[in-house]
C-alpha cells in the first residue's frame, strides 16, 4: 500500500478525472492535499482515513524558558 492515493482512487473519491475538478472537490470538502509538479492533486491516505499522527496529536506547546 502506498503513502498516497492513486489517480484511480482519487478519481473515485472526487467523481471526476479532471485535475481542476479534483482540486476543487478537495478544497470544498477540506481534504488536505498538495499539487505536484504536473498539476495533479496528491492526497495522502492519512488525510482521507482520518488517522492522526500520534506524535503530532499528543504534543502540546511548552515554553523553553526556565521559570
Amino acid at each position: 500500500m502506498s503513502l498516497c492515493l492513486t489517480r484511480a482512487e482519487l478519481a473515485e473519491l472526487t467523481r471526476t478525472k479532471l485535475k481542476a475538478g479534483q482540486a476543487a472537490f478537495l478544497r470544498s470538502n477540506g481534504i488536505r492535499h498538495y499539487v505536484d509538479a504536473h498539476g495533479w492533486p496528491v492526497v495522502t491516505r492519512a488525510a482521507v482515513e482520518g488517522k492522526q499522527d500520534t506524535e503530532q496529536a499528543s504534543t502540546s506547546w511548552k515554553p523553553n524558558k526556565a521559570a
